[in-house]
């Protein structure tokens, strides 16, 4: 079972990984400096530093599914 604490939903729009909010500075629609190529490579279990850009907070992402970011951080 998803600790869903530790997840975050995102999008992916023409190619660009969004959050429709920062779970730590609540900026709305943050485009994440991550690629499509990113998440196939976290799906298969290597671990990311996700940096979100508007309030530079950082997380460590472990696993991801077609809806959810999993991160490291307790984020709700």
């Amino acid at each position: 079972m998803i600790p869903f604490n530790k997840a975050w939903t995102y999008e992916i729009i023409a190619k660009d990984i969004y959050v429709s909010s920062c779970p730590f500075c609540h900026t709305e629609n943050v485009l994440l400096p991550l690629k499509i190529e990113h998440l196939k490579l976290i799906q298969t279990g290597q671990k990311k530093l996700l940096i979100f850009p508007c309030c530079f907070n950082k997380v460590t992402l472990i696993d991801a599914d077609q809806d959810y970011l999993l991160t490291d951080t307790v984020l709700r």
